[in-house]
């Protein structure tokens, strides 16, 4: 049974990290009926005051500390750096664990793996890991169909082709020791909805990826990025499926910018996913409009359904309005009536995916999970 004091109250987040990302969370919980920012804790000045404009109401606390002291916040939505999230996930864990979103990924090292695992089964409130691809409008409709239209998907292939890194606060993104790698930073992502879509788990890895384009002519105190722009990775899974990620972060001239295909014994379905809007050059009109495409093998002949996204969600971020679903879900299970569709064990899974492509596209060998 429900508690009712918990379902009918507005639930005041904890926000820690405002940059970029935490300021399209801000824009979208803003959004949302029931949900409001109590208190942040940005220790760069300039984005503290970015996020301030975006949610006027809230406190910024000058400490993690402080801002976990605050009695008046219900859950808590982690947007640092990378490098940062297990130990914060700690401080958390020892201070007030209290319901948590955090941001992907949910660690960038095989060292901070082990560290999380004593973390995870201690942990005694629910942790959702963001996986906001997984809510894109064109995405869901593809999950939602994706049996019917292939019978059992044996191929599964992405295709991101899109814009440079960011550049970000202290530029942390511009190095692997802070975000993992690319495959980890940007794909971790990707190597979910191969899990998600194939139903089970990778056994082997391959990948071939380098930095051909992007970054080669920057330089931060005599040090020049080290972050790949492009990359192929073959994911073998047990169930004896297949998928592969083609990755290219100097494309953004492309009508899409994230195509999916799955193909099984009865079909193909396929998401073609426009990039954010306000990249679209404004001389050629509007932003493309996402596309979900079925192809049976019997009878032949592809079926094509646009997938539109409300024009307030685009405007209020960069993906395709799956920030604000994805936090809808996760105010149910603060609320207690449902359980984090992304666990734990699911955002361990895709850094692990995307640490071993790391590791296979330096070596050149193939590696085992």
């Amino acid at each position: 049974m429900k508690d009712e004091s918990v379902s009918d109250k507005i639930i005041s987040y904890g926000v820690i990290g405002c940059g970029m990302m935490g300021q399209e969370h801000l824009r979208n919980i803003a959004l949302l009926p029931g949900a409001r920012v109590g208190a942040i804790y940005e220790p760069n000045e300039i984005m503290a005051n970015a996020a301030k404009a975006i949610a006027p109401n809230a406190r910024l606390c000058a400490t993690l500390p402080d801002l976990l002291q605050d009695d008046s916040i219900d859950c808590l939505l982690v947007v640092s750096p990378n490098h940062m999230h297990v130990d914060q996930l700690a401080e958390i864990a020892r201070t007030r664990p209290l319901p948590l979103l955090m941001e992907k990924p949910l660690y960038t090292s095989e060292a901070q793996e082990a560290q999380l695992e004593t973390l995870r089964s201690a942990y005694p409130a629910p942790v959702w890991v963001a996986m906001e691809y997984r809510y894109m409008p064109p995405i869901a409709t593809f999950l939602e169909e994706l049996e019917r239209a292939t019978g059992h998907v044996t191929m599964f292939t992405i295709r991101e082709h899109r814009f440079p890194f960011l550049p970000k606060v202290g530029d942390w993104n511009r190095f692997n020791r802070n975000t993992g790698g690319t495959l980890v930073e940007k794909c971790c992502h990707f190597f979910d909805l191969m899990r998600l879509v194939l139903k089970s788990d990778p056994v082997r890895v391959m990948a071939s990826a380098g930095q051909e384009v992007n970054h080669l002519d920057e330089d931060y105190a005599g040090e020049r990025p080290d972050v790949w722009d492009s990359a192929y990775v073959i994911v073998e899974f047990a169930s004896g499926s297949r998928a592969m990620l083609e990755l290219c972060m100097y494309a953004e001239g492309a009508r899409f910018q994230e195509e999916l295909s799955a193909v099984g014994p009865k079909g193909k379905i396929e998401a073609f996913v426009p990039g954010p809007g306000r990249f679209w050059p404004t001389h050629l009109g509007l932003p493309p409009t996402a596309q979900v495409i079925v192809s049976p093998r019997q009878p032949k002949g592809p079926q094509t359904v646009e997938i539109p996204v409300d024009p307030a969600l685009l405007e209020a971020g960069d993906h395709n309005g799956s920030t604000f679903y994805q936090h809808q879900r996760f105010l149910e299970v603060v609320r207690g009536q449902g359980r984090p569709e992304v666990s734990l064990e699911d955002g361990a899974w895709a850094v692990r995916i995307g640490l071993a492509a790391q590791r296979a596209a330096a070596t050149g060998q193939v590696v085992t999970l």
